[in-house]
């Protein structure tokens, strides 16, 4: 199997594309760890899941935005089941708000959890896996971070500065067999989605080449991609998976 004998941590793996992911990966071969903040009947679904496939798993709760809660995290994860091979950085949050509304304690949240908590969960993975010279990251970023989406400033430019840290590991960590990628979702029918109104998910189906939401399961293929062999020779890039929509009306 593609996956057989690593481990894998994904975060936000209770619900959406990282539950699909944490599937995908097991019925593949991986041992998993089960990242969630609040949703714990949710990841613990999931491990269930994950256990009748037959492999290894547990559930970790950690808030990724506080550092020492990511290295307990991490600890808990080493103890009970070794070394991580395998990083899903999926854990994220958004908040909907043009440039008028936008409060300074909306931006300093957003950035918190999905550019500083990126950023925290591989630093405290990164030197066990520099240590045995092998490690897989993959960053889910957005579209957003990849044309103008003014109701989501905070989102958008949270996202793009994950695609940004994902370049800027790749050298360093590549020298110890690290490789680190990112992929940007279009809209992907999560329960983000219901967030939104109905009348939005249509005009942005219409502006969708394909004309539909993605499913979780088909950016589950994509990281799943990104994190086998089948992708050996590529480590900094950015994988757009969005149905061919780039450009946000």
């Amino acid at each position: 199997m593609r996956f057989e004998g690593k481990l894998a941590l994904v975060t936000g793996a209770s619900r959406g594309i990282g539950k699909a992911t944490a599937l995908k990966l097991a019925a593949q071969g991986a041992n998993v760890a089960v990242h969630y903040v609040t949703a714990a009947d949710q990841a613990e679904d999931v491990y269930r899941q994950i256990r009748a496939l037959g492999r290894e798993s547990m559930a970790v709760q950690a808030d990724i935005s506080d550092r020492e809660s990511v290295n307990k995290m991490a600890g808990k994860i080493a103890g009970n089941l070794g070394a991580i091979d395998l990083l899903v950085n999926n854990a994220g949050a958004v908040v909907d708000s043009n440039f008028d509304e936008l409060t300074p304690e909306q931006w300093d949240r957003t950035i918190a959890i999905n550019l500083t908590g990126t950023f925290n969960v591989i630093w405290a993975v990164k030197a066990a896996m520099i240590e045995r010279n092998f490690g897989r990251i993959v960053n889910v970023s957005s579209i957003a971070a990849l044309a103008v989406r003014p109701n989501q400033l905070a989102y958008a430019a949270s996202k793009a500065g994950v695609i940004a840290l994902t370049k800027s590991c790749c050298e360093p960590l590549a020298q110890h067999n690290i490789r680190i990628n990112s992929v940007a979702p279009g809209l992907i029918a999560t329960d983000m989605v219901n967030e939104v109104s109905p009348a939005m998910i249509e005009n942005l189906c219409a502006a969708t080449p394909m004309g539909r939401m993605g499913e979780p399961e088909e950016m589950a293929n994509v990281i799943a991609f990104l994190l086998s062999e089948e992708s050996s020779y590529m480590t900094g890039s950015t994988v757009v998976a969005s149905g061919g929509r780039i450009l946000i009306p």
